[in-house]
């Protein structure tokens, strides 16, 4: 059944972190940041060298002027995207459609997210392919930190869309860039089950497009 207590169990926490995109705008304890923080901080990172930066925001006028480029994108590009798409594996219309409306929600309430974190990566000037390696992993630590306290948050990109404008908002120097926000803040739904479609549609064996005999 749906819930929204935290939980230790890792693969409990892996099997029902749904974006949570509906967020309350009551205050999270800095306790609670700091252990999101700490799993962070544990992730790995490309040979060891920990060059991630973590922003935490809390100031509503530097959430606004991120906001405006956030929605600007939604309006511009994802908005119209979302209306032209399929459902993805694992949904349906219906599911897809309240999908849709929660990432609309958070377009327009992103700001008033209690916390954010802007996970950072000190990656020089023209960072290559692999540089997010050094700092998803962290990314993906925090949300389950999250999780696990019964915190809501989502992992989003779309500000990278205008990265240099919300880089300067945020005061970042040369050679580090901004790769994710964690919107976090107290979840209006539920944590549940994940939508997504059959393993066996996503595992090869060998070569591409040879199925995966251990399923």
């Amino acid at each position: 059944m749906p819930e929204t207590r935290g939980t230790n169990d890792i693969f409990e926490a892996m099997s029902t972190m749904r974006a949570m995109r509906r967020l309350k705008p009551d205050p999270v304890p800095d306790e609670l940041i700091n252990k999101i923080l700490q799993a962070g901080q544990w992730a790995p990172s490309g040979g060891n060298t920990q060059r991630w930066r973590f922003l935490v925001v809390k100031d509503p006028e530097i959430k606004r002027k991120v906001q405006v480029y956030y929605k600007r994108l939604f309006d511009e590009t994802v908005g119209p995207r979302y209306a032209a798409s399929a459902p993805p594996p694992g949904s349906d219309p219906a599911r897809y459609k309240r999908q849709q409306a929660a990432v609309e929600y958070l377009t327009d309430h992103y700001h008033e997210a209690p916390v954010w974190i802007v996970a950072c990566l000190e990656d020089g000037e023209n960072p290559g392919r692999t540089a997010g390696s050094s700092i998803y992993p962290a990314v993906q630590n925090m949300c389950l930190a999250a999780r696990a306290l019964g915190l809501g948050t989502t992992l989003t990109t779309r500000h990278t869309g205008h990265g240099k404008e919300c880089d300067a908002i945020f005061g970042l120097p040369p050679g580090v860039q901004s790769y994710a926000i964690l919107p976090i803040g107290w979840p209006m739904g539920r944590f549940g089950p994940l939508g997504r479609g059959p393993l066996k549609d996503v595992v090869y064996q060998d070569q591409w497009g040879k199925p995966y005999q251990g399923l």
